[in-house]
């Protein structure tokens, strides 16, 4: 405020000039004293000494004190909230509060590496190897998934067919979904045996972390050197291994 910065200035201006005339009249003093060294002199210094103190007294409390800054009101949380932690694991990433695609591959394969996984019935629409035969329809909704698996893991598909034309639908239909673009599946991966005993051979020659089938009897000949199995199927898979878990679709499973 501009007056009570003028009053402070009055103020410092009237004790500098108390202060030069209180320091020419202690000179006079001293010189005095040490001229004539005597009691009255002494009382003299003594008196003046008195009146300087009580006059300063007087200055410093009849001075304008400083107005304090009032300090910033805290901003009230709202009832029941609480600052989230930082980097907090429990919370999912993403605004939504889901997981994305990706987070769900890695934590449902749980540190598998190497994942093979049958065709029929799980990647492709067909039920049976005589449909395979005329044609083969990639399911929608297992192709962002499947490309997430191929770049999380080493991943292979494979099926039993019966003749070459099978072979050629399979790999056509995997081509047009776009699952041969990213680089991670290459038609290299994709193997085709004759029979459900080769199937199981390819597993467990590739040594496989992780596999996928719809036939309960690979499932079960399997689970004794495989890591993770998931059957696929509608119907509960009975008295399953530790180690096998039951999903109606591969979807399913990871959602």
């Amino acid at each position: 405020m501009p007056g009570l910065a003028a009053a402070e200035q009055d103020a410092v201006s009237l004790v500098r000039r108390v202060a030069r005339a209180l320091n020419r009249r202690i000179s006079d003093l001293v010189a005095l004293l040490f001229r004539h060294k005597s009691a009255g002199s002494l009382g003299a210094v003594a008196g003046f000494a008195i009146a300087v103190v009580f006059a300063w007294k007087f200055l410093r409390s009849s001075s304008p004190a400083r107005p304090r800054r009032p300090a910033a009101p805290k901003r009230p949380s709202p009832a029941g909230s609480a600052a989230p932690a930082p980097d907090d694991p429990a919370q999912p990433a993403g605004d939504s509060g889901t997981l994305t695609t990706r987070q769900i591959v890695a934590r449902r394969l749980g540190g598998c590496r190497r994942v093979t996984c049958q065709l029929i019935g799980i990647v492709f629409e067909e039920k049976t190897p005589e449909e395979l035969q005329n044609h083969a329809i990639v399911k929608p909704s297992v192709v962002e998934l499947l490309l997430e698996i191929s770049k999380y893991c080493d991943f292979y598909l494979m099926e039993t067919v019966l003749d070459d034309k099978s072979e050629e639908n399979a790999l056509m239909a995997l081509e047009s979904a776009g699952l041969f673009n990213t680089g991670g599946l290459m038609k290299e991966k994709v193997l085709f045996c004759s029979s459900e005993v080769g199937r199981t051979s390819f597993v467990r020659q590739l040594e496989s972390d992780f596999h996928i089938d719809t036939s309960l009897e690979i499932i079960s000949q399997l689970s004794r050197f495989i890591r993770c199995q998931l059957f696929v199927s509608s119907m509960e898979g009975g008295q399953l291994a530790a180690n096998v878990f039951n999903s109606p679709s591969l979807e399913q499973f990871f959602s």
